[in-house]
This record gives C-alpha cells, sequence and structure tokens, in this order.
C-alpha cells in the first residue's frame, strides 16, 4: 500500500480533540501496546517471546492507517513489503537466531534519503517517481543491514528548505501534539511519525536544525550527530552544513541507531572514521554521566529572544543538571549572530540544488523555496568564501569553549510550535524561517553534536526541548547526557495523537 495524504484537517482537529488549553496527554493507546513500545522495550519482548515483530509491524501499520491521514506524517507506506520483513524477522527470531541489531523494528524513512524501489521524490513535483531508484543512501542501507522493518517514507519541504513541514507534493504536516500546528521541519514528518506511535526510529537530516527543530516542537529526542559521523549520500547541496541522524522517543534508542548508522560508507568521502566506542554503552549508566562535568548555560547565545514560559521550562531542565553533579555556569559562547552567512551558505546550496530545472520546472517549486534560489545566485565566490572563514571563526571559538566547559545548553528552540502551513508565526515581521531558529543553525556551521531532548510543555500543552551541545567527536558525552536527563525527568513516551 502507498498512500499519499492530503493537508485537509481531518477529524481530530476540534477544539475538544486537541491538547491546546488542556494538560498534556501523552498515551493514544495503553503502555503496553507496541505502538507505544520504544525500539529497545520490542526487541526484549521479541527475545521473550511475548510480542512478535509480525504483531509489532501490524499494530504500527494500523496506526499509520488511523492517523496518518490527519497528520500527514507519511508520503509513502509500503504496508506488504514491511510485512514481508517482519514475517521473516518473526522466523529468525522463533530460531533465536536474529540478525542484526534491529531486527524486526518498524522504522521509517525521510524522503530525502534514497531508498531501493521507493522513489525519493523530497517533497518536489520536480522529481519523476518512476526513478529508476537503483540503490540505498548509506542510512537505508546499514538499516536494511540491520533488519529493521522499513514502512515507508515520511514528508519533508521541498529539497527539505526550511524549519516547517510542508511542501507542493504532499501538503502541509501537522503536529500530532495539536493538529493546528507544525510538528517543525524539516524533518517534521518523521517527528510526527515518532510522537504519533507510527513507528519507534526514524530517519531525518539537519542542515539548520532539521532534526531538532521538530523533535522539541514534537517532544520527542534527536540527535544532529558530528559531521561525517553518519555517512550521507548523495552529498547534500547544502554541502558540510547538512548532518543525518536518529530521531526517536527516548535516548536509548538514538544510541542503539547510532551504532548502525555511523558504520562506513565508501560513498561518502567526507565521513568520520568509524567510532571507537558502542553508543549504546555510552548510555548504559546515565545515573554518572554529569557527576563533575563542566557545563555552560546561555539562554539566549547572547542575541535571541527567547518566549518566556520556553525560557522557563529550559532554566528549570537547567537547574536539573545541577541537581545531578554538573558544574553548571551561565556564559555565552561568544559568537555574534551569523544569520546572514548562514543564509549566503543555504541559498547557494539551494540555487546549486536546483540549477538542473528548467525554467518551467522552476515555476512548480515552493514559492518560497523560488525566493531563496533568486537570492543564493546573488552571492558572489568572495561572499561565500566570507561565510565560510565565518564558519571556521565560529568552529575555533566553540573549540576554545568545549577546553573548558564539556556542553553547553540551550534551548532548542526560542518558541512553541506554532499554526501550520506558515513559515514564521503569523503576525510575525520576519520572513523566513531562520529568525526563529537561531538555536540550531549555528551549531550545523561548527558542525558540533547537539541533541534536543524534551524539557516540558507549556500551558496550551505544547512541548518544549532543551538543546545540547557538546564539542566536535563527542556525540557520545552529548548522549550520556541526556540519557542522564531522561532518567531524572521521564518524559511521555505513550505516542500522542489530537483527536483521541
Amino acid at each position: 500500500m502507498r498512500t499519499h495524504a492530503d493537508d485537509t484537517p481531518a477529524a481530530g482537529r476540534s477544539d475538544t480533540g486537541t491538547h491546546r488549553g488542556h494538560e498534556p496527554t501523552p498515551a493514544a493507546s495503553s503502555p503496553g501496546s507496541p505502538t507505544a513500545m520504544s525500539a529497545t522495550e520490542l526487541l526484549r519482548a521479541y527475545a521473550t517471546g511475548s510480542l512478535s515483530p509480525v504483531e509489532a509491524t501490524q499494530a504500527v501499520l494500523d496506526q499509520i492507517e488511523r492517523h496518518n491521514p490527519a497528520i500527514n506524517a507519511y508520503c509513502q507506506v509500503h504496508a506488504e513489503e514491511a510485512l514481508a520483513a517482519a514475517r521473516a524477522s518473526e522466523r529468525r527470531w522463533q530460531r533465536g537466531a536474529p540478525e542484526g541489531e534491529l531486527d524486526g523494528v518498524p522504522t521509517s524513512i525521510k524522503d530525502i534519503f534514497l531508498t531501493q524501489g521507493w522513489p525519493t521524490q523530497r517533497g518536489s513535483l520536480t522529481v519523476d517517481p518512476a526513478g529508476p531508484w537503483l540503490e540505498d543512501a548509506p542510512s537505508t542501507a546499514r538499516l536494511r543491514e540491520a533488519n529493521a522493518v522499513l514502512l515507508g517514507k515520511t514528508t519533508t519541504p521541498e529539497l527539505a528548505w526550511k524549519g516547517v513541514t510542508d511542501s507542493p507534493l504532499t501538503g502541509i504536516t501537522r503536529n500530532p501534539w495539536d493538529l493546528s500546528c507544525t510538528p517543525g521541519g524539516s524533518s517534521g514528518g518523521a517527528s510526527a511519525a515518532v510522537a504519533a506511535g507510527m513507528g519507534p526510529l526514524a530517519t531525518g537530516t539537519d542542515g539548520g536544525g532539521s532534526v531538532r527543530i521538530p523533535a522539541s516542537f514534537t517532544g520527542i529526542f534527536a540527535l544532529k550527530p558530528t559531521y561525517g559521523r553518519v555517512p550521507h549520500y548523495p552529498a547534500s547541496p547544502y554541502g558540510t552544513l547538512a548532518h543525518a541522524g536518529p530521531m526517536t522517543r527516548t535516548v536509548a534508542d538514538a544510541a542503539l541507531m547510532m551504532d548502525v548508522l555511523s558504520r562506513p560508507d565508501c560513498r561518502d568521502w567526507s565521513a568520520l572514521p568509524p567510532p571507537q566506542e558502542s553508543f549504546t554503552d555510552a548510555v548504559a549508566a546515565p545515573e554518572e554521566a554529569l557527576v563533575g562535568m563542566r557545563v555552560a548555560y546561555s539562554p539566549t547565545l547572547g542575541y535571541l529572544s527567547v518566549d518566556s514560559e520556553v525560557a522557563a521550562l529550559v532554566a528549570q531542565a537547567v537547574r536539573v543538571f545541577e541537581e545531578l553533579g554538573a558544574r553548571v555556569e551561565e556564559i555565552d559562547p561568544g559568537f555574534g549572530d551569523p544569520t546572514s552567512d548562514f543564509h549566503c551558505l543555504w541559498n547557494s546550496g539551494a540555487a546549486k540544488a536546483t540549477a538542473h530545472l528548467s525554467p518551467e520546472q522552476k515555476q512548480h517549486l515552493d514559492p518560497g523555496l523560488q525566493e531563496i534560489i533568486a537570492e543564493g545566485l546573488t552571492y558572489s565566490a568572495q561572499d561565500y568564501l566570507t561565510a565560510m572563514a565565518t564558519r571556521m571563526a565560529m568552529g575555533e571559538r566553540m573549540g576554545r569553549f568545549h577546553e573548558t566547559y564539556d556542553l553547553l545548553l540551550t534551548p532548542t528552540m526560542p518558541i512553541p510550535a506554532f499554526e501550520a502551513g506558515h513559515e514564521v508565526p503569523p503576525g510575525s515581521e520576519a520572513h523566513r524561517w531562520t529568525s526563529w531558529a537561531g538555536f540550531s543553525y549555528p551549531f550545523n556551521m561548527t558542525q558540533q553534536p547537539a541533541a534536543s531532548v524534551p524539557c516540558g510543555f507549556t500551558r496550551a500543552g505544547l512541548p518544549v526541548g532543551l538543546q545540547i551541545v557538546g564539542a566536535r567527536t563527542a556525540d557520545a558525552r552529548v548522549l550520556a547526557a541526556s540519557a542522564a536527563f531522561e532518567r531524572a525527568c521521564p518524559w511521555p513516551t505513550g505516542n500522542t495523537t489530537a483527536g483521541e
């Protein structure tokens, strides 16, 4: 089965059906339901025989059929292929011989990653779905090798160009906590799927915040690894800003995915050598992770404005780090606002990505994408090199900063989720998504690992995220700190769907 959901707000968007104005209601199914279970819980259940991969996959497919029409997280669902993979996994578990770390775990693929036999349309009407689609991206290939059950592909804005998820191809994707709101982007379909119990594991890309923005808006966990830690092919048009990483409901699941996704792939010449330690081992003793750690806390990075509710929830989360034994100091990292330099790099990449299109094809692109393409074509090589010099200076500053501080804490987003179908909050004087995502893209420019962990809810019942940033290659430290916070402040891991 392959589905293409539209952008119409289905039955779930009534005042009584959403969480706006109500306390968060995190479980649309009982805690023991397969759709509410993490990957690590599913694997334990497979091992004991209390649950089979077929039962888990069918439950997730039923959840997709029930809720995807309203949320629009999936642009393709391949149910028969998923069930065939689940049956093969079931036979391996019955023999007591599972193969791969993710054998039988339902998993979604963002529609940016190549997937053999499935169209990769990237949210664009300009991509011919006929293909041919002959190979897997590295992340897809590693998941297949680990015997994850691939469910289908999740929505993205066209060419993953912005921090919300709507596109000319698939329409508007909505936030499971409140269907009137955006889940963020560009990995908004992935985050909405995980939050709504439509698969515990998802792949995402992050060129300016694209796993962390939607993780914050939908109350899940996401890691943007160090650049090159997860091999990526084809090379992104956004160059070395673009990272690939896991999106999950628990830190342990993200660590498990990282053990799989970080394996080498010869097609990515810029990838890092394989890690020397297991990420799963790094999160095994979270109660010890923060003791004595030197942590910096920057509530604004020195130049950003933050919603008062978000600021209060993040400050409360930072106090938990102190309670867990970290030495926390409020201090800004010291770089200036890099937005104009990021725009040069980002918009130039968008222009390059669409250079092969005819003028007629370009007319079918997202109007906002057309605007940044036009801007991208105005930059000179000198402009680009100046922006790269800013990146290098930021990277040097952060390298020195992390000689003193093990971690940097900030809000992930300065605001909670806003109305779906808009690039910026309605009424905003700003024009582009970068105006409200200033905590995320600086750390793409510096290539550092950064995670978003849920740290509370606004009075309207919308999730808020805490960003944890580490030095380059300190991915295990970021995951361990995230696990310590998760253990101290457990967040809802059952799925939430507006309309329940």
